[in-house]
């Protein structure tokens, strides 16, 4: 049984990925191209003043950089920055910005509670409303049947 399956392996091999090949000696890296995000944008563009590698920020860099708190002024910003900076600004961002969500996520149940409350002592309820528009519907039907 499995001389027929090694023969169909050997007869596949090209299509079947590494991890999943039975025969001896083949390497069992993991292709991980399609997991890595390409640093293009990120690559760094230059040297600062004192000769260290450094990254030309755009103009949403600067942006994020002034959000983040890492320089007060426009002006205060160099021509070259740190890679670093850049990321850690943007690390910054990301967190400040997932804490108005939940935020805002929370303000939004609350006031669902309240609104379905005083949608209770107002005697509504979704399934009392759907009843009436299936009731006007049907009795839209009937009159419109001759």
């Amino acid at each position: 049984m499995w001389g027929r399956a090694d023969r169909a392996i050997k007869l596949l091999g090209r299509n079947i990925p590494s991890v999943l090949r039975l025969t001896e000696g083949v390497d069992l890296k993991i292709s991980r191209r399609l997991c890595i995000k390409p640093q293009q944008d990120l690559q760094p563009k230059g040297r600062s003043a004192s000769g260290v590698p450094g990254y030309k920020p755009t103009e949403w860099d600067r942006r994020f950089l002034l959000w983040a708190g890492h320089f007060k002024k426009p002006e205060d910003i160099p021509e070259t920055v740190s890679l670093d900076t850049v990321r850690a600004a943007k690390t910054t961002l990301r967190v400040k910005f997932s804490y108005v969500m939940i935020a805002l996520t929370i303000v939004g149940c609350i006031i669902m509670v309240i609104r379905g409350k005083e949608a209770m002592k107002r005697h509504e309820s979704l399934t009392k409303i759907n009843l009436e528009k299936k009731a006007q519907w049907k009795a839209e039907g009937a009159s419109a049947k001759p």
